[in-house]
């Protein structure tokens, strides 16, 4: 590679708002998400050479599309800055990080502006969650239900199910750690839950089954939002000053589009999604780390707690087909072995589909430089993420590390 990658400056927007009920548009939302994400690093928007904006359903949810040139049609000064738009479902934001990087790499650019956004909440809840079936595999994976989301990672589940045995209770847990631990994120769109025991238990009435193994607290919400990273070179920082981060490993799969395809062909591996295992190792070997251990935190992606059961295992947490004892044991929460999603990840955290790579990042560079207030890890220096589109079709993993 020609240079090294860090992250100078990051923002998120609060992920409980409603952008239409403000009687904002997505206009608004990236003019508040450029103009923080620069007063955080600290520049003007005269410094940007480049920018990359990850989005998934904008025409879908809005009717907009050229998401990419949003910003300088808000922004003067980004008049004339190339800029270029990403699509991976859930995985957007991250492909919007790896095109960002391979430009700073390439020496092409020094500094150089990702926003990920996503404006959901313009149409009913059941209505929202359908625009999200473009995600899958179009008529093959759709049709048979009217959530494919829950649908699909309840299959996933089964797949674990079938082959190692699982107690949902288990992914009870995750959705009890992960709304918990939103409690403490002011950005969380789920931080003024009232949460008891029941919201967590099997009773029907609080927490009421979505598709099979899944309840409502097991499922992310429609969330508007937005995150934003400013990621500049070694080049930029000798002739500047420090960043946050550094962006030190990455590994990006992408398989096809459908469920079946994949659950058949890696019947045989011992990891249910391989291709997910991959990108995590990927980003470990690049990184120079040899296992989850060498972490101190991981941002995992749990639009469903099916998910993040599947990253338990894949990222080494436990033996495959084993992450149930990460949760009992308590590895996973705040005060544990590896901490996972201490902001309340997707579930508690919010899920504005192509925002959501973005604001993994940011809070993984918030934790390193000691700035993620009470939801910060003690002396957190390395932490990974991981971020997949569709039914694990498009997967991305980061390692991101202190600066110091």
């Amino acid at each position: 590679m020609g240079s090294g990658v860090s992250i100078l400056g990051v923002y998120q927007s609060d992920f409980a708002r409603n952008w239409a009920k403000e009687k904002l548009e997505l206009a608004d939302a990236m003019r508040e998400v450029v103009e923080g994400t620069l007063a955080d690093a600290n520049i003007g928007p005269e410094m940007i050479d480049s920018m990359h904006v990850g989005n998934a359903f904008g025409q879908l949810y809005t009717g907009q599309g050229h998401m990419g040139a949003l910003a300088a049609s808000v922004i003067p000064e980004l008049w004339g800055v190339p800029a270029m738009r990403h699509e991976a479902a859930c995985a957007s934001a991250s492909m919007a990080v790896l095109g960002a990087m391979a430009e700073i790499e390439c020496g092409r650019y020094d500094c150089v502006l990702v926003i990920g956004i996503e404006q959901e909440k313009t149409m009913p809840g059941n209505q929202a969650a359908r625009v999200q079936e473009a995600a899958a595999w179009v008529g093959h994976d759709t049709g048979e239900t009217d959530y494919i989301w829950p649908h699909t990672f309840n299959e996933i589940a089964g797949e674990y199910e079938r082959r190692y045995g699982l107690d949902t209770q288990y992914l009870r847990g995750i959705g009890a750690l992960n709304l918990t631990n939103a409690q403490d994120n002011p950005n969380a769109q789920t931080r003024l839950w009232k949460l008891s025991e029941e919201s967590f238990s099997a009773n029907d009435d609080v927490n009421p089954i979505v598709c099979g193994r899944l309840r409502r607290n097991d499922i992310c919400q429609i969330t508007d939002g937005a995150a934003g990273l400013v990621l500049v070179s070694d080049r930029w920082i000798k002739s500047n000053r420090q960043a946050k981060a550094r962006i030190t490993g990455w590994g990006h799969t992408t398989v096809g589009l459908g469920l079946a395809q994949k659950l058949n062909r890696n019947e045989r591996s011992e990891f249910v999604m391989p291709h997910v295992r991959t990108a995590i190792t990927d980003a470990f070997a690049r990184a120079g780390i040899n296992s989850v251990d060498d972490l101190d935190a991981i941002e995992t992606h749990d639009c469903m707690s099916a998910s993040e059961y599947m990253a338990i295992d894949h990222f080494g947490i436990t033996a495959p087909g084993e992450s149930w004892k990460a949760i009992e044991n308590g590895d996973i929460a705040r005060n544990g072995r590896i901490p996972v999603n201490p902001g309340g990840g997707l579930i508690g955290g919010g899920h504005p589909v192509g925002a959501t790579g973005a604001r993994m990042l940011v809070d993984a560079a918030k934790q390193v430089s000691g700035c993620a207030g009470n939801y910060q890890i003690a002396g957190a220096r390395r932490v990974a993420t991981l971020n997949i589109g569709g039914s694990t079709t498009t997967t991305a993993s980061f390692i991101v590390e202190s600066a110091q």
